[in-house]
């Protein structure tokens, strides 16, 4: 646009991007706060979390004694696996009715207040987990917010799968451990001890889960190779077996088995997948073949590098050669030709200090 009175020429810069620079300029405010706006920030964010929690809390306690929707009450899936044991395993059976006993007069209230606790937890990961995740991303960069969404995705689906499994496998290990000794006694398992059992049991599942996440996750960054695992096989799976025996909080054989075996089969495609990229990174030249048929007691042949351009291998160095030193005469101050004796003398004297 020209005005004619003036002559000059001026530009009109579209609001587009006016807007995009002053989105750039908050992205930058509010990575470089300082310490009493990243408290000011981190105190807000953690009350708007501890609210969704609270209010994901009212809502699982409603849920654990009544339905809606179609959907059962809380209560009623959870005690699925213990209901659907044959009626003669059951204490109380015989009037058709599936119930847990209680044997404290605040067990009820303690027992559903934290089962409304851990239910409000699930139900309100999206708001509080959006809470953490809008704090720690300005200081990660783009690759890296990139990565962390994807591991956080993997690892929330691997905990959902191992917890699935272990709801699906407790009902044949009450089944096999309340069976032990059922000809001379019954089961009367309390809300307390049964819902106890439950939760351990899903927590070891989906954390034992993680394991081939975190093997994954050690190889990328280049501190677990490939090489160093396949040899190794034999003794991870028996540890791993050891870990399942262990961890299983019944001890049943069947559970124990069942985590075993999931946790070897992720662990081989965790193993695989290191595998193919250090295939890979072996192929771009980022890491070096080393040999495979040497044990842990034996080294490498170092070889020897070529010279630069060409270049022959350098002489040693010659010995240098102390010149004499000279006397000057005290009258004119020109030097003699003769080796200063008192120089020689004193090198003596030095000698046979030494």
């Amino acid at each position: 646009m020209t005005d004619s009175s003036s002559g000059e020429r001026t530009v009109q810069v579209p609001t587009r991007g006016r807007r995009s620079s002053g989105k750039k300029k908050r992205r930058s405010t509010e990575a470089e706060m300082s310490l009493v706006e990243h408290l000011r920030e981190l105190r807000r964010r953690v009350v708007i979390a501890l609210a969704a929690i609270a209010v994901g809390t009212i809502l699982g306690y409603t849920w654990y004694g009544n339905g809606f929707l179609g959907i059962p009450s809380l209560g009623e899936i959870l005690r699925g696996p213990y209901c659907n044991l044959p009626p003669e395993m059951r204490f109380g059976s015989s009037t058709g009715e599936c119930r847990l006993l209680s044997t404290a007069p605040f067990e009820q209230f303690t027992l559903r207040l934290k089962m409304g606790f851990i239910a409000g937890l699930v139900l309100s990961a999206p708001f509080w987990l959006g809470q953490l995740w809008g704090f720690v991303t300005p200081g990660l960069k783009k690759n890296e917010k990139m990565w962390t969404r994807v591991f956080v995705g993997v690892a929330t689906l691997l905990f959902v799968g191992g917890a699935a499994l272990a709801f699906y496998v407790i009902n044949y290990g009450l089944e096999f451990l309340l069976g032990i000794g059922s000809e001379a006694q019954i089961a009367a398992l309390t809300g307390t001890s049964y819902f106890n059992f439950l939760l351990m049991l899903l927590l070891i599942f989906g954390l034992s889960f993680e394991l081939p996440l975190v093997i994954v996750m050690l190889n990328l960054v280049g501190v677990l190779r490939y090489n160093s695992m396949k040899d190794k096989r034999r003794y991870i799976i028996l540890f791993l077996f050891i870990f399942a025996a262990f961890a299983t909080p019944g001890g049943d054989p069947v559970t124990m088995l069942i985590l075993a075996t999931s946790m070897c089969l992720m662990m081989e495609i965790a193993m695989q997948i290191a595998h193919f990229n250090d295939y890979r990174l072996k192929k771009k030249g980022l890491i070096e073949d080393f040999p495979d048929d040497l044990d842990d007691e034996s080294a490498s042949s170092i070889g020897t590098t070529d010279a630069v351009n060409g270049s022959s291998t350098v002489a040693a160095p010659a010995p240098v050669q102390s010149a004499p030193t000279r006397s000057y005469a005290p009258n004119n101050g020109t030097p003699s030709n003769s080796t200063s004796t008192e120089s020689a003398n004193g090198s003596n004297n030095f000698d046979d200090i030494l």
